[in-house]
């Protein structure tokens, strides 16, 4: 008897998520598994959905392995911003910030400052929906939500803190847990572990601070820990074979140390997986990139160790509403502006002469250990009441005033608040240094954000513009890495390393898959856009807006978006995605010949 299929892919170039050569084949997908990748042309008969990708590339659905997507996943949770890019499974609960075991109003001051997602929309969002405060709870929501794409999720270290210490002794430096506390932290991380949790996510940076009434400006829970906390929840990680993904201090970079020493086996324990944010091509220390991630490879080699940096293979361009930038809280008197909560206090300190004199203090001292370039002619206005000065750096508006470049920033932010609209390029400025960091081993090709910082920054089709990088290398040719690695990267690696059953687009997998045109991977990708953000009360975002690109996406064998469209039903009914619990057999490494070739 024929066999019959619920979808066709016919005549695509088809990509493994391993990294083996790209072939043309037919792929069948059947109960929301792949049941064919053919050679020959398979029977449409009875089949409802044929979707012809001739000229087309077949791959897996994109993994998105760092968002922050909590929040949102509970409004809408289609998160149709990453499926139309083709990303068919993300990961929640970074950086320490998860919705699980604390209060609503604990949840909301952990998120909304530190991801610039508005308190007046999340607090009530999280008192009407959030029922749960145990672990089994929340993956229980999770299972019986309509997911758009899989979710997978990290438990956060500051939600467990405060769940443990409550909110004020999470915050304070002189109130470190007891052991009986730090016993219940273990033991919560074992049921994490047990439910199908990721792992431990946590924050060493400082200028990551608190929202609300009760601790405003308090750093992230997280960052209170000493060493000896961060050990003993290491130890069930190890023990568990579980990931910890974390933060160093951005800014001054030294405790990269300690993360390094834990990560390592030494061939005496078991090595822990730990990932941290982020290697990227930073335009104050062009040098850095160069150490870290060829360090990362040989530490891995030398002691045992399973050490991966994020990384984003576009230029790391943010912007900004007036000063609502978080790169300001890496210095004095940035921090001091951002501590003020209206612009009425904002601009009387703008306007005293000793915070200018301290502002440009720190604006001019190269010596301070910094992320931010401090360069206002490297800072665009693309907004203003004042059409006159769009498209002008700050820095050419002083120079053609006569003035200093923190004085006509100030002047302009006090003039216009959040109505100034500007941006600049942090990092990833030259393409040459991207494509040193996507050659490193030791890193993994992530970290959008997405769902976060709405209004300064838009990765979520990331993959897209890696696999047009490694294209348009290949078309002028100089190709740094071959389409099926790249591939690999975006997906099959992905998907093993961080254990979980995605990546992979073979007979009996999950049918998430993306096809993709080549043709359209063009400038589109790079274009800013805004779009409101779904059941957020038409909230405001940055977006990316590509849809060339992506024909189709499929998600758990069901077509989630295609030519344009999304499916009605998306985030709607049953979900399309699922939770996906850790600990997937792993997939194997891609072909020698073609990692060797990469």
């Amino acid at each position: 008897m024929p066999q019959t299929y619920d979808i066709i892919i016919r005549d695509g170039l088809y990509f493994d998520g391993l990294g083996a050569p790209a072939v043309p084949r037919h792929i069948g997908v059947r109960d929301g598994r792949v049941v064919a990748v053919s050679e020959v042309p398979l029977a449409e008969a009875g089949c409802a959905t044929v979707i012809d990708a001739r000229g087309r590339w077949v791959m897996p659905g994109f993994l998105d392995t760092h968002t922050h997507y909590d929040a949102e996943l509970i409004a809408a949770p289609s998160l149709k911003e990453s499926v139309r890019h083709g990303v068919t499974t993300v990961t929640i609960g970074s950086c320490s910030i998860s919705m699980i075991l604390s209060e609503p109003e604990d949840c909301s001051d952990l998120f909304t400052r530190v991801e610039s997602v508005p308190r007046t929309q999340v607090l009530p969002l999280l008192r009407q929906k959030k029922r749960w405060n145990t672990i089994g709870g929340y993956v229980d929501f999770l299972q019986r939500h309509p997911l758009g794409p899989n979710v997978c999720s990290f438990l956060g270290h500051s939600d467990l803190r405060v769940h443990v210490l409550g909110l004020d002794r999470a915050v304070d430096a002189q109130a470190q847990p007891t052991e009986p506390e730090l016993r219940k932290m273990e033991t919560l991380l074992d049921e994490a572990v047990d439910a199908g949790l990721l792992g431990l996510s946590t924050m060493t940076t400082t200028w990551d601070k608190l929202d609300g009434e009760r601790q405003w400006s308090k750093s992230l829970p997280s960052t209170y820990a000493r060493w000896r906390e961060f050990r003993r929840l290491n130890r069930v990680l190890r023990r568990r074979g579980a990931i910890h993904q974390g933060a160093p201090n951005i800014v001054t970079k030294v405790n990269v140390v300690g993360f390094l020493l834990e990560s390592a086996g030494f061939w005496l324990r078991r090595k822990l997986k730990t990932t941290l944010i982020t290697l990227m091509d930073v335009k104050a220390n062009p040098l850095l990139h160069r150490t870290v991630g060829p360090l990362a490879t040989w530490w891995n080699r030398l002691a045992n160790a399973d050490f991966r940096w994020q990384a984003l293979p576009v230029p790391f361009e943010v912007y900004a509403d007036g000063i609502d930038l978080v790169i300001f809280e890496e210095f004095g008197a940035g921090e001091a502006a951002l501590h003020l909560k209206t612009e009425v206090e904002r601009n009387a300190l703008f306007k005293d002469q000793a915070y200018r004199r301290w502002f440009r203090r720190n604006y001019e001292n190269r010596l301070q250990p910094r992320v931010w370039h401090r360069n206002f002619h490297d800072a665009t206005i693309v907004g203003c009441p004042d059409a006159s000065l769009v498209g002008q750096t700050f820095g050419a508006i002083a120079d053609a005033r006569g003035l200093h470049p923190v004085d006509v920033f100030l002047d302009l932010v006090v003039e216009h608040g959040r109505k100034l609209r500007w941006k600049t390029v942090i990092a990833n400025h030259r393409p040459e240094g991207i494509k040193r960091i996507l050659r490193e081993p030791a890193t993994l090709v992530t970290f959008a954000d997405s769902g976060a910082h709405i209004r300064n920054m838009a990765f979520y089709n990331f993959p897209l513009r890696m696999l047009k990088l490694v294209r348009d290398a290949e078309r002028e040719g100089r190709p740094f890495m071959s389409i099926e690695h790249a591939v690999w990267r975006l997906t099959g690696e992905l998907g093993q390393w961080f254990g979980v059953d995605a990546g992979t687009l073979r007979v009996g997998d999950r049918a998430d898959l993306v096809v993709v045109d080549p043709q359209a991977l063009d400038a589109r990708l790079e274009a800013y856009h805004e779009a409101p953000m779904e059941a957020l009360d038409g909230l405001q975002r940055m977006v990316n807006r590509s849809d060339g690109a992506v024909e189709a996406v499929l998600i758990g064998g069901r077509v989630a978006y295609r030519n344009g469209d999304f499916a009605p039903t998306l985030g709607v009914e049953r979900g399309y995605g699922v939770f996906l619990p850790y600990g997937r057999k792993a997939a194997p490494e891609p072909p020698l010949s073609v990692a060797a070739a990469a």
